[in-house]
């Protein structure tokens, strides 16, 4: 199932796209109209969902929605750093013994067709192409064999990063929580269709430059281990989103820099769910106080 939140007629609601048509949850009592909410109800409303598709009602034309990130504002939006082989090579640092991860701020997240913002302060803007899954169950102490149970499905994140403000802090936190610098979409695959997220092709093109192609049996740390180590510090709920690394093929590993520039689009293809597209453009000056 292809689950989405999106925008129709200025009201947002969710759904699940079949072919051309998105089948919304709007009425049904046993569907809620935001996606934490969704998922935090278990099976009930993605059976309730089923059941809408199955009925061939409640349809509208997908080219009438915008779509919007498929969980706006995670409560949690977590990412690990290093834990591709193949980007540690690149980077010529060691293999981490534990996994280190960060958090990127709520407020970075947009959705497919919005636009990255190359910062005022800034032109080290890299991108990263991810593999994210998200959490589908309140969850603590998880074992490893187990971690699968917990996860609602899986989507795209582009961990967009402000390399010179990435490394004024440890935490990384402030170069990878600028506006708009988490793109997230265009929906989530519900995790029965991925039958072994470890096995999955990665490819991010910036135009028509293929700048990084790899697949997910290269990560050091799988998704299981990561909900196993997350879950023995802190209470995964539905909705938090992990981004599971990057692979190598960055602009600040390149010679010269591939840094994004305006009027650029950044295009992230992960096989089994689909393609996340943002074009770049200069920041917009917004004054807020």
């Amino acid at each position: 199932m292809k689950l989405i939140t999106f925008n129709y007629k200025n009201a947002i609601d969710i759904g699940a796209v079949v072919g051309d048509w998105v089948v919304t949850s709007s009425g049904n009592s046993n569907t809620p109209n935001n996606m934490i909410d969704f998922l935090a109800s278990g099976g009930v409303a993605k059976n309730a969902m089923q059941i809408l598709i199955d009925s061939g009602n409640n349809r509208i034309p997908l080219a009438d929605v915008r779509l919007l990130a498929p969980v706006p504002r995670p409560g949690k939006f977590l990412g690990i750093s290093l834990n591709y082989a193949d980007h540690i090579d690149e980077t010529k640092l060691d293999k981490p013994v534990y996994p280190t991860f960060f958090t990127k701020q709520s407020t970075c997240v947009i959705a497919d067709g919005e636009a990255i913002h190359r910062p005022v302060v800034s032109e080290k803007l890299d991108y990263e192409g991810e593999l994210a899954l998200v959490i589908g169950k309140r969850c603590k102490n998880v074992p490893v064999e187990h971690a699968h149970q917990v996860i609602a499905g899986f989507t795209i994140v582009n961990d967009v990063s402000v390399r010179d403000w990435q490394i004024r802090s440890p935490t990384w936190m402030l170069g990878k929580s600028f506006d708009t610098h988490g793109p997230m979409g265009p929906w989530i695959i519900t995790s029965d269709e991925i039958i072994d997220p470890h096995k999955l092709s990665i490819k991010t093109w910036i135009d028509d430059e293929l700048r990084q192609s790899s697949n997910t049996s290269n990560m050091i740390f799988n998704c299981y281990e990561m909900i196993e180590y997350l879950s023995k510090a802190m209470t995964l709920e539905p909705g938090d989103v992990i981004s599971t690394g990057t692979p190598s093929g960055v602009g600040v590993k390149m010679k010269p820099r591939g840094y994004m520039q305006p009027g650029q689009t950044a295009k992230i293809e992960i096989e089994g769910i689909g393609v996340l597209t943002n074009p770049v453009i200069e920041e917009p000056f917004v004054s807020l106080f």
